[in-house]
C-alpha cells in the first residue's frame, strides 16, 4: 500500500546541500520535496552492529537530519568482520561513539544524537517519542518485543530486519497500517531453541543485504513515495540468492493491536521471552561451577567428564582442554546419554552457559544428579584460564 509522508519538508536545502543531494533531487519520486523530508527527519535505530552500520552510513549519506542511535556496547574485534561503521583503531571504544564519528565523516549536515544506555521498559517511551521513525537490528528477542510494544503504544512505524548465517528477514510494522511484529510472531521461541548471531554466526555482507533494505524502507516512508513492507515479509537466502515475499495480516486477536488487546503496557521482556528456561534455571541454581574451579579439578586429577556441548565448527576455534564434544542436540533428541559414563561426575560447557545449562537440565532429569556446568563457558575459561586462546 501506498502511505503519506511521514514528515513534513524542511524550509530548504542550502546550496551546498542541492550539490550534495543531487542524485536524489534529479529522481522525479524524490526530487526538492522529498529531500527536505529527509533533512527534516528524526530516525532511531536500536543498535549500532551489524544491521546498524549500513542502515546508519546509508542514512547519513542520504540526508536525513537526525540520526538517533541506541547502544551501550563497545567495540570488539569479532565486530569488524560485518560491523563496516566501525575500524580496527575503534576495538575498546563504544560503538554508538563510533559510530557518530563514521557518520560525520560521510555527512556533517547530519546530527548525531547518542542514546548510551541499554533499552529497557522504563526509557523506550521517552527515547522513541523524540523521532518520527524506529529501525530495529537488534538480534535478541526481548528486544524486538520491547521495540514492537512500545512503537505500538506510540503509534510509531519501526522498519525491522533480522539475519542469521545466510537468511535475513525484514519488514515494516506500523499498527496504524497494517500488523506489528506480534501479529507476525505472536510468542517467542522456546528460550534455546533459535540461536543468537553470536552462538550461530552470520555472513558478513548479509548485513549489507538487510540492512540496506531496512534504509530504502526507511527513506520510503519518510518521503512516502513506493510501496513499504507493510503487510509483508521480506525473505532473503544469501546462499541460493532468492528473495521471496510473504503476506502478514493484521491478526484481530493480536495481544497489543487486536480488537481486545491484553497487552496495555510494557511488560517484563526478559522473563516473557525466558532467555534461560525456568527447568535450565532451575538445574544450574546449585549446579554452577566456575572455570577456576574446573581448573582445580582438572590440576588435582579429579574424576570428571569434560563434555562440551557447542557446534563442531565452534570446538574447532577453541576449547577447555581434555573436553569431549557432543553437540546440545544430541542430548535435546536422547542420543547422547548412553555414552556418558557412571562413575564420573559429567561437567558440561558451551560458549558462555547458557547452552549448557540447558543441557545440564536434560541431565538432571535422567537422573545425573551430581552433574555440573561451567558458568561462563570456554569465553570465561579463556578469559580467566588461558588469556592466549582465541574468543569468538
Amino acid at each position: 500500500m501506498s502511505l503519506p509522508p511521514l514528515v513534513e519538508p524542511a524550509p530548504e536545502l542550502t546550496v551546498d546541500e542541492v550539490r550534495r543531494y543531487s542524485r536524489h533531487l534529479i529522481i522525479p519520486d524524490v526530487g526538492m520535496d522529498g529531500q527536505k523530508r529527509l533533512k527534516n527527519a528524526k530516525v532511531l535505530f536500536v543498535g549500532a552492529g551489524g544491521l546498524g552500520s549500513p542502515g546508519l552510513m546509508y542514512m547519513a549519506a542520504a540526508g536525513v537530519g537526525t540520526l538517533g542511535i541506541v547502544e551501550f556496547d563497545e567495540v570488539d574485534e569479532s565486530n569488524l568482520q560485518r560491523q563496516v561503521i566501525h575500524s580496527q583503531a575503534d576495538i575498546g571504544r563504544p560503538k554508538a561513539e563510533s559510530a557518530r564519528d563514521t557518520i560525520k565523516g560521510i555527512n556533517p549536515y547530519v546530527n548525531v544524537v547518542l542514546h548510551e544506555e541499554r533499552l529497557e521498559a522504563d526509557n523506550v517511551k521517552g527515547i522513541f517519542s523524540q523521532y518520527d521513525l524506529i529501525v530495529d537490528g537488534t538480534d535478541n528477542f526481548a528486544t524486538r518485543y520491547l521495540v514492537n510494544d512500545a512503537c505500538v503504544l506510540l503509534n510509531k512505524p519501526y522498519v525491522w530486519g533480522s539475519i542469521y548465517r545466510f537468511d535475513g528477514q525484514a519488514s515494516v510494522f506500523w499498527s496504524e497500517h497494517g500488523p506489528c511484529y506480534r501479529c507476525l510472531y505472536p510468542e517467542p521461541p522456546p528460550p534455546g531453541m533459535v540461536p543468537s548471531c553470536a552462538e550461530g554466526g552470520v555472513l558478513g555482507v548479509l548485513c549489507a543485504s538487510i540492512g540496506s533494505i531496512q534504509a530504502n524502507e526507511a527513506i520510503k516512508l519518510l518521503a512516502g513515495i513506493g510501496e513499504p513492507l507493510v503487510g509483508r515479509l521480506m525473505i532473503y537466502d544469501a546462499l541460493e540468492m532468492q528473495y521471496r515475499q510473504v503476506k502478514v495480516r493484521k491478526d484481530p486477536d493480536c495481544a497489543i493491536c487486536g480488537e481486545n488487546p491484553t497487552v496495555t503496557e510494557l511488560i517484563d521482556y526478559e522473563a516473557f521471552c525466558g532467555v534461560v528456561s525456568e527447568e535450565a534455571q532451575a538445574a544450574a541454581a546449585d549446579s554452577t561451577i566456575t572455570p577456576k574451579q574446573l581448573k582445580e579439578w582438572i590440576d588435582d586429577g579429579e574424576s570428571i567428564e569434560l563434555i562440551d556441548v557447542r557446534e563442531p565448527n565452534e570446538f574447532e576455534i577453541v576449547s577447555i582442554p581434555g573436553a569431549r564434544l557432543i553437540p546440545k542436540n544430541e542430548f535435546l533428541m536422547g542420543n547422547a546419554l548412553e555414552s556418558l559414563p557412571q562413575d564420573k561426575k559429567i561437567v558440561l560447557n558451551c560458549k558462555t552457559g547458557v547452552r549448557s545449562a540447558e543441557v545440564l537440565a536434560v541431565l538432571k532429569a535422567a537422573g545425573f544428579a551430581d552433574a555440573v556446568h561451567v558458568g561462563g563457558g570456554v569465553i570465561g575459561w579463556v578469559n580467566q584460564i588461558e588469556p592466549a586462546k582465541p574468543v569468538y
